[in-house]
């Protein structure tokens, strides 16, 4: 139902409180950086005095909903009940991300005093609604980055639950084909190696209670063009002229407009939990319906939490990828 010209609340945010109150188990958390908006974090969280002022703002804007005033909409509370949770997407602390990133020595340590700053001000919070409001993170695919970044011992007790990365293990940076969502490394990989169960290894070795972690999974594909037919004629670990071309960017394409195309053999690797595309020059590591579900039972069979997908925009309309995440999660 479209939004009414004269309410207080408007747009994304109050479809999201219609679709709290269509299904009143849903809870919502905002979720807080990404690739593309880290660049901050580290001047942000610098002092006790800033991160304290970064938090109150937060639970202020978001949970308590009090909102900027414009042509009538917005005022204290007009948001309240749409989030129940904040997720923190710190790409990444201590260690390279965006090249526009600032990066410090101490980041290491003012992220965990940004967890618990975050922590003790939800509490507080808590106490006052009532309500167990949660605390999530998007964390990386490497122990690299995390022992550069992230004090796990410190920060994982203060947070519900932490979304590992699950993508992107290759893409087009590199030169060569190859999976970006494999669930164990091929024999024939040229490397880098990566994969899922290298993932969950490098939280476990490091104390991480795999019930505390959900794992990534994409719904979209990274693709390479100008790709020879290699030994067995499928395109895989060839190298290539470069990306290919995507709809919305080189290199990238979601799923839901690469499903049906035509021209493309489909391959599949069942341990793995991968497929690929590929028509005798252009290449897509490619997750459908049936590598996901894999997937999904995979990081269940493992203890993990569950399993979040990035991102949903790129299924269809029909819902097929999530379909068969949400049935193997319930099987």
């Amino acid at each position: 139902m479209a939004d009414d010209p004269g309410q207080e609340l408007r747009g994304n945010f109050n479809q999201l409180l219609k679709l709290k109150e269509a299904h009143p188990h849903l809870q919502v958390s905002i979720s807080l950086g990404g690739w593309n908006w880290s660049k901050n974090f580290s001047d942000a969280v610098l002092t006790p005095e800033s991160r304290e002022e970064l938090v109150s703002s937060c639970i202020d804007l978001y949970l308590r909903g009090d909102l900027p005033e414009l042509d009538g909409a917005g005022g204290e509370g007009a948001a309240a009940g749409v989030f129940d949770g904040i997720d923190l997407d710190w790409e990444w602390p201590g260690s390279p991300g965006h090249p526009d990133n600032v990066i410090r020595e101490e980041d290491k340590e003012n992220f965990t005093a940004l967890v618990q700053e975050f922590r003790s001000q939800l509490d507080e919070l808590g106490a006052e609604t009532g309500e167990h409001h949660t605390l999530s993170a998007y964390l990386p695919a490497t122990g690299e980055k995390l022992d550069l970044g992230f004090e796990l011992d410190e920060i994982m007790p203060a947070f519900d639950f932490a979304t590992v990365q699950g993508y992107d293990y290759h893409g087009t940076w590199e030169e060569t084909t190859n999976f970006h969502s494999n669930l164990v490394v091929h024999p024939d990989d040229p490397g880098p190696h990566l994969s899922s169960e290298d993932v969950l290894a490098a939280y476990t070795e490091r104390g991480v209670d795999p019930e505390q972690l959900v794992m990534g999974v994409p719904f979209y594909s990274q693709g390479w063009t100008g790709v020879e037919p290699g030994p067995n004629g499928d395109g895989l670990f060839q190298e290539a002229d470069g990306p290919a071309e995507g709809l919305h960017e080189d290199g990238t394409e979601n799923w839901r407009d690469l499903a049906g195309r035509e021209g493309f053999d489909l391959h599949r690797d069942d341990e793995l939990g991968v497929a690929w595309l590929y028509d005798g020059d252009t290449f897509w590591t490619y997750d459908d319906g049936t590598a996901l579900e894999q997937k999904a039972s995979w990081a269940v069979g493992n203890g993990m939490a569950g399993v979040t997908a990035w991102s949903l925009d790129g299924d269809d309309d029909e819902g097929t990828l999530l379909g068969a995440v949400d049935g193997a999660l319930h099987e």
